[in-house]
């Protein structure tokens, strides 16, 4: 996932519900009983992880799995619990992973899924301080490429499931691991995973790749969000045509001349403010921590959301207004044969982030009329269109308890995301997903996902295994 664009979101939204969650946040309950000896198991299995390269091209999830599996034969699962979910793309083999923590007893209510990925985006070696798969501990953090997205979900997810197991903690309800190989590039594995007869009477999910928050730079809490919608994300292609010919003898129908046209007026095109029951959330706090000129635009812009005065002032700051509106930008071009030909071919690549609710074709014929007839515009790739997850009262008082044992008194906030999550695989079948986790990031410091250098604060990632641990005990009851 682009989780620098989804923790971003976490400085931008407000509180919900206040009432219920002032009430979930103050009832802290009983302390974890994580140890420090599950931390450093916690910490040496992430470690192991960020050492085997998951990326796409170098078929080592099967190998990540090994670990896994191992880890959780140890503790106690057999493998009539585990399910290894192989996918075939591009002639490399990926897989998928569940693992089924069975109810004692009679089930008391239906299955929740616990998600996480363990594939990453591959890294430039070259660009790193330090071997991007072989993980160094300094200063407090943990380098490596996917440290923070997002095996350290998968390692606190594992490592809590592992030592429940072995305590003989039982749950009440069934409780299923669900990760999957190739989030970060198709999300086939995900849709293998959810298609598993074990996920098939799923009640909801809650995604480890979609919560936290923000910290300063002395621990002290800023914002933490629950995801529980993410925008649509789709790629068009623009086309333009053209017989071609010798450059000596130039033509005013150019086909690169033509696209050139066309992305002008894609670039001209704007699309309307639409507010759903997160994103005025969102917009109201937003409104209210930035102030100023951002702040009374947005604060207009809950009145009316045609106002065209605060809709240009908020369009100079795009790293806020992308919850407000559909947004399309060119992202790639490729035109020509030679350079002493006229162009025959021209192609733009035009990437949208489309706001729940609109369908891609409706995008798809704007874009059209925005570029004209002389080039062909078409859906480059499968677009999945995903729905708001209803934000439930349960799961987020029993989200909100979990991250109050470690940071008392936040509010945890619903929240969209611009950018995407495998959230979107289950919400688009009727499984409503939300964001978990407390791991706290310093903005913009630690916002390295995909990028160079990678890291994770080790102290926020112990915290992770309190988050878990108070969380499924609170969602799933149980005992010995």
């Amino acid at each position: 996932m682009t989780t620098s664009v989804l923790r971003h979101a976490t400085r931008l939204i407000v509180p919900a519900l206040g009432a219920l969650l002032m009430a979930a946040g103050a009832a802290h309950g009983a302390p974890s009983q994580v140890s420090s000896a599950d931390r450093e198991a916690a910490r040496v299995l992430l470690s192991e992880l960020v050492a085997i390269p998951t990326a796409k091209g170098r078929a080592s999830v099967p190998k990540l799995v090994d670990v896994l599996e191992a880890r959780l034969l140890a503790a106690g699962f057999t493998p009539a619990d585990i399910a290894r979910v192989p996918v075939i793309i591009d002639e490399e083999e990926t897989q998928g992973f569940i693992v089924r923590y069975r109810a004692k007893g009679a089930p008391k209510a239906r299955p929740v899924a616990l998600l996480a990925h363990m594939d990453v985006v591959d890294a430039v070696a070259a660009n790193w301080a330090s071997d991007p798969y072989k993980p160094v501990e300094k200063d407090g953090y943990l380098y490596g490429r996917g440290s923070q997205d997002n095996k350290f979900a998968v390692a606190a997810l594992v490592n809590t499931f592992s030592r429940l197991k072995s305590a003989g903690w039982a749950p009440n309800r069934d409780l299923l691991l669900a990760f999957s190989g190739d989030e970060e590039t198709g999300m086939l594995s995900t849709r293998a995973v959810i298609a598993h007869p074990w996920m098939k009477d799923v009640e909801y999910a809650l995604n480890g790749d979609a919560g936290g928050g923000s910290v300063t730079k002395d621990g002290k809490p800023l914002s933490f969000s629950m995801q529980a919608a993410e925008k649509t994300t789709a790629t068009y292609e623009m086309t333009a045509a053209n017989p071609g010919g010798h450059s000596s003898v130039p033509k005013p129908d150019n086909a690169i001349y033509e696209l050139a046209d066309a992305l002008k007026g894609v670039q001209a095109l704007t699309f309307p403010v639409e507010l759903n029951e997160i994103t005025r959330l969102m917009v109201a706090r937003t409104a209210k921590d930035q102030g100023g000129e951002l702040g009374a635009a947005f604060t207009r812009l809950l009145a009316d959301p045609a106002d065209a005065e605060a809709i240009a002032v908020a369009r100079r700051y795009p790293e806020y207004s992308n919850i407000l509106w559909t947004t399309c930008v060119a992202t790639m071009l490729q035109a020509g044969n030679a350079p002493n030909a006229l162009p025959q071919n021209a192609v733009a690549t035009v990437n949208c982030r489309i706001l729940p609710g609109t369908p891609a074709a409706e995008i798809e014929a704007k874009l059209q009329k925005a570029a004209g007839s002389k080039v062909v515009v078409k859906l480059a790739d499968e677009a999945v269109e995903s729905p708001i997850s209803p934000v439930r009262p349960d799961v987020l008082a029993a989200l909100q308890k979990a991250v109050n044992v470690n940071y008392p008194g936040v509010t945890l906030q619903p929240s969209l995301s611009s950018g995407g999550t495998e959230g979107r695989e289950y919400r688009r079948v009727g499984i409503p997903t939300y964001g978990a986790g407390s791991l706290g990031l310093v903005y913009p410091d630690d916002s390295r996902a995909h990028g160079t250098d990678e890291r994770i604060p080790l102290a926020a990632f112990d915290k992770e295994l309190i988050f878990w641990d108070v969380l499924i005990k609170e969602i799933a009851g149980g005992g010995r």
